[in-house]
């Protein structure tokens, strides 16, 4: 039975689930992340790990800049493998059981962390462990939120993903500054032993989740597929058989898949300029790179000793604070992504965030900001304002494109190679921040502006508006040669006068109404919905 309805379309309590669940993935990566930052100042963790003037006391110990970096950034290395091993193991498996296995794995190097006793090397290497399966979750789960999502609410549901990142962060900042009051070594080992747990929930939880529909249905598992179709929309499985959008969507997925089963996909088909597969690899590369280049891993990773730079006595509650703003602002994020799109929400909020890194590296370069407590807090200020922009548009809003802008065929690779440059650059920041902060300081906000610039530049020249459209017409609109970028939010296939007459179009087939312009209309719809027609056109 359905949970709601969207544009008078069905939508199943699983699409919510599923959508959920699956973002635990994101959790993952969020808790991980934001627990390192504030490990890096409990005592027991530097007397252990660090390299101490007076043995057992914390006031002496201090990490090199190399044993810093590499204990932050090895996680990232991690993600980096684990996302380009995460494409072919979410296809052979099937995105579920891929899920599950990159779980084990996570958890593999969290039981590596915690039993270390006295060698940073070894915490260090949990961390690489921890980034494999990590790493295999980034590719796998967006796109299976993508795949098995209705259209309608496709992009709310991806966003969930980036969500749950959010979340992750802020729990751990409240774990940490809980647990830094515990004695000894139990202040660290709880924060990181705690992150057993939720890759337990997602693991075992999938499980019980329907398998991609898509992924169903290039292996030949029609029955399967038309379950999962119908679970997502909340139509009862003994009706299933005999729905008509079931049957209509199922057949959709099928013309698609065996036009693109044709030809054997490799990773070379990826850099192939045929159907635009090297742009659109290019494009989702630089914008996961872009993602980085925003700066707002700098203040996840060592937003901690930033603030304590900058005066602030608690730097754990700042902490707190950042992570606050950038959960909730997350909510607002999923909202606006659905209703702007994607290409308006990402150009606005590159030269947002760009004006208030400004301000930070401005305000913390012209005057001294421990000397000067007003400009300690403008700079906490500025940060919260840039992380509101971030959470409401870079950061959601790549991963729903990662999702979305590949075609079946390659889609797996394609979003493989993009989250990899995520991690890539995630690594670089990661490692060299510690060494480019001691060399220039909070001028190092200026560079973050400028690429927050550039990536706003980026998207109004190269990137589709894909919203609204069905994963299908998303392929059709890339290889249509009079489409441009900056034209894009108003294309629609051959046969309709709009993307909103697209829209309309689309729904009342679903619903299996009578079109207002008659059979045709729907004709044309089942034209435009089919690969094979518009790849010949294309071609």
């Amino acid at each position: 039975m359905a949970l709601f309805y969207v544009d008078g379309l069905p939508i199943g309590w699983i699409a919510i689930m599923l959508a959920v669940l699956a973002s635990m993935g994101g959790f993952i990566f969020g808790y991980d992340t934001g627990q390192i930052s504030d490990i890096l100042l409990m005592p027991d963790f530097l007397v252990r790990f660090a390299t101490c003037q007076t043995p057992g006391d914390a006031s002496t110990c201090k990490f090199s800049t190399v044993r810093e970096g590499l204990i932050v950034a090895l996680l990232s290395i991690g993600t980096l493998f684990g996302a380009l091993i995460g494409a072919p193991t979410a296809d052979y498996l099937g995105r579920r059981y891929a899920m599950t296995v990159e779980c084990g794995v996570f958890m593999i190097g969290v039981i590596i962390q915690i039993t270390a006793f006295h060698s940073w090397v070894q915490f260090a290497i949990g961390r690489l462990v921890s980034g494999f399966g990590v790493g295999s979750l980034s590719a796998a789960v967006p796109m299976y939120q993508a795949e098995t999502a209705p259209p309608q609410i496709r992009g709310t549901l991806t966003a969930t993903y980036q969500l749950f990142i959010t979340f992750g962060i802020l729990v751990a900042y409240c774990i940490s500054i809980g647990a830094r009051s515990i004695d000894g070594s139990g202040s660290w080992r709880t924060v990181v032993g705690i992150g057993l747990l939720w890759p337990l929930i997602l693991g075992i939880g999938i499980l019980f989740m329907p398998e991609s529909p898509r992924w169903l249905t290039a292996h030949g598992r029609f029955p399967e597929a038309r379950r999962a179709i119908a679970a997502t929309r909340g139509i009862p499985d003994s009706e299933a058989d005999d729905h008509f959008f079931v049957h209509r969507e199922l057949e959709e997925m099928k013309s698609a898949i065996e036009f693109e089963s044709k030809v054997k996909a490799g990773w070379l088909d990826c850099f192939k300029p045929e159907r635009m597969q090297l742009y659109r690899t290019l494009l989702g590369m630089t914008l996961q790179m872009f993602q980085q280049l925003t700066g707002a891993n700098y203040f996840f990773y060592y937003g901690a000793t930033v603030f304590t730079a900058v005066g602030i006595q608690d730097s754990f509650v700042t902490q707190i604070i950042l992570g606050a703003v950038n959960f909730g602002c997350t909510f607002g994020g999923m909202y606006v992504m659905e209703r702007f799109g994607r290409r308006f929400p990402l150009i606005i909020g590159g030269v947002w965030q760009s004006l208030w890194l400004f301000v930070f590296a401005a305000a913390g370069t012209a005057k001294d900001p421990k000397e000067h407590k007003n400009i300690g807090e403008l700079m906490i200020v500025s940060a919260c304002l840039f992380i509101l922009g971030y959470a409401m548009t870079w950061a959601p809003g790549v991963w729903i494109l990662i999702g979305e802008t590949f075609p079946t065929r390659t889609r797996a690779r394609q979003a493989a190679l993009s989250t990899a440059s995520n991690w890539l650059w995630n690594f670089l920041l990661a490692f060299f921040t510690p060494f480019i902060t001691r060399a220039i300081d909070y001028r190092y906000g200026f560079v973050f502006a400028a690429c927050n610039l550039a990536g706003a530049v980026i998207v109004y020249f190269f990137l589709y508006e894909s919203s609204d459209l069905s994963l299908e017409s998303v392929d059709m609109m890339y290889c249509d040669p009079t489409c441009k970028p900056w034209t894009s939010r108003t294309w629609a296939p051959a046969g309709f006068s709009s993307r909103q007459d697209l829209v309309e179009q689309a729904r009342a087939a679903e619903m299996h109404k009578p079109l207002e312009a008659g059979a045709g209309e729907e004709t044309r719809y089942e034209k435009a919905g089919g690969p094979p027609d518009a790849a010949a056109k294309a071609a």
